[in-house]
């Protein structure tokens, strides 16, 4: 069973953007961009779509004569096409390196193309269990996304530990009962069971 800081768990839960990798850059050069073409306040949008899926955050920051399926798709696209700036998160390759491929997976909001393209990007390797945007019905803040991950890895959900740095995955993970580490700075290390800035 892996160990983290002297607990035993049945399996480890990643987020990807911010926990194994950092696409901020890139995150940040494609909304901003998207929320001048459309009035959206940047830094109201910033704040909010970390952990989410395209389509909520543009559900919830479009206005009714923008289509949701057509704007998600161009911003697929865009991400798609873009890597420049993004990095691992420093320590990542080893500490997933330790791990048996039946004792982690990757729960994401990304769609499974965009999410292989970045993990590719930083050489990360391709999960056994990857659950994206595409296999739930609801994006974080619901914990569908961590509970089919547990059941495929078929382990129970309160014997696994969350990485995560958003608080809608934070939240996500709680609602589905894992403990959690709460990695980087954008969740407050008290909402986690730990908290650490990088994997070394």
């Amino acid at each position: 069973m892996p160990y983290f800081r002297n607990h035993s768990y049945a399996a480890f839960l990643f987020d990807m953007d911010g926990t194994l990798l950092d696409s901020s850059v890139v995150v940040e050069r494609i909304w901003l961009s998207w929320a001048r073409a459309h009035g959206v306040d940047p830094q109201a949008l910033l704040s909010d779509l970390h952990g989410v899926r395209a389509e909520d955050t543009i559900r919830r920051f479009a206005g009714p004569a923008l289509d949701v399926a057509k704007e998600t798709e161009s911003i697929l696209q865009a991400e798609l096409g873009d890597i420049e700036g993004i990095v691992p998160i420093e320590g990542i390759g080893p500490f997933i390196a330790r791990l048996d491929p039946a004792e982690w997976a990757v729960v994401t909001s990304a769609t499974l193309d965009l999410a292989t393209v970045r993990l590719r990007a930083v050489n990360l390797p391709i999960p056994r269990v990857f659950i994206t945007g595409e296999d739930v019905r609801r994006g974080k803040p619901d914990p569908e996304g961590f509970l089919l991950a547990a059941q495929r890895l078929g382990v129970p959900i309160d014997r696994c530990l969350v990485f995560e740095d958003s608080p809608a995955g934070v939240a996500a993970a709680k609602a589905a009962g894992a403990q959690v580490a709460i990695v980087g700075g954008r969740v407050p290390d008290n909402e986690g069971n730990f908290a650490l800035m990088h994997y070394v």
